[in-house]
């Protein structure tokens, strides 16, 4: 069984790295010898439509097919082979738990976007030009180095309740403080949780918003100090107004992740302690309850309300372009 399994995917490791470039790279030369075939008006147009061809098939079948299946499949029964209406969808806006889900999401779509580019504007601005500037700002990156299931292990025994264990509870008892259930204490445990998705995103957040500010010239900041502007005013007036879009390309990104936040909550909680999401709901519903209809309902809240985030990202990665 387990030679058989090894033997699977040695061969589908040897179809991904060998097959499928052999396949592109043969496609293209198939391409140009037909398209060189054509008159030039007719290749000029022809061309384009079919390089991007694979690309689209590609979109189509791993992308478009599954999201329409999945709508399909909120429609119908815990099997999927009968239509149920609106059924799910009334499942997930009158149970508690669901609601619950919601509202975790919610609160990780304000307090983590929040959080990590506040952090990540504080550090860049903080350290930008000083000698230190690099030391300080990998330190601050590192955690992007590990997943987020490593990330939910280590935090997890941070906050373990065992002081001979957990890190915080150390802490505290050491002072002589009482041990705090970090992790099963509502409503705090979900701050916790987020807490390590300000830990592992703000160096990314950092990262980003440290480029923007280094795309600010000197002479605009220097002039604005020769005008009189102490560093309080430089820094409302005229840096954060010209790292606006970047500010909000950054909390996009973050809120998007926040919207389907799934590692972290699964491996320190599973759920439990008024600590589920959507997401991790999903996955309960679909490989333990074994509710696929459910689980496809989860799943297109989830695309709504994504969707319109990247909407706004996309419109304003736009007014950049119009701009320059």
């Amino acid at each position: 069984m387990l030679a058989d399994l090894l033997g699977n995917r040695v061969a589908l490791a040897l179809v991904v790295v060998l097959v499928v470039p052999a396949a592109l790279a043969g496609y293209i030369l198939a391409v140009e010898a037909v398209v060189g075939r054509l008159p030039r008006r007719i290749a000029g147009g022809v061309r384009p439509w079919l390089w991007v061809t694979p690309a689209l098939i590609f979109l189509g079948v791993f992308l478009v097919y599954p999201a329409i299946a999945t709508v399909i499949r909120s429609f119908q029964n815990r099997r999927g082979d009968a239509f149920v209406g609106l059924e799910n969808y009334a499942w997930f806006f009158t149970r508690n738990d669901t609601l619950v889900a919601l509202r975790n999401n919610i609160l990780w779509a304000i307090l983590l976007p929040v959080l990590v580019v506040g952090l990540g504007l504080l550090v860049a601005v903080l350290v930008d030009r000083v000698r230190y500037e690099v030391v300080v700002k990998s330190v601050v990156f590192l955690p992007m180095a590990i997943s987020f299931v490593a990330a939910g292990v280590i935090w997890r025994l941070m906050y373990e309740l065992n002081p001979t264990v957990g890190t915080l509870n150390a802490v505290i008892t050491g002072v002589g403080g009482p041990r705090v259930a970090w992790l099963s204490t509502a409503p705090w445990n979900n701050v916790m949780l987020i807490i390590v998705g300000v830990w592992m995103l703000t160096g990314l957040a950092m990262v980003i918003l440290s480029a923007g500010l280094k795309g600010i010239s000197p002479e605009l900041l220097e002039a604005s100090r020769i005008d009189g502007a102490n560093e309080r005013q430089v820094f409302r007036f005229v840096i954060l107004p010209l790292l606006a879009p970047t500010i909000a390309v950054v909390a996009t990104t973050v809120v998007i992740f926040a919207l389907k936040t799934f590692d972290i909550v699964y491996v320190m909680t599973n759920g439990n302690f008024g600590t589920e999401v959507i997401a991790n709901a999903m996955y309960g519903e679909l490989f333990t309850a074994g509710q696929q209809g459910r689980a496809a309902t989860l799943a297109v809240i989830l695309l709504v309300a994504t969707v319109p985030v990247m909407m706004l990202n996309v419109k304003r990665f736009r007014q950049q372009e119009e701009r320059r």
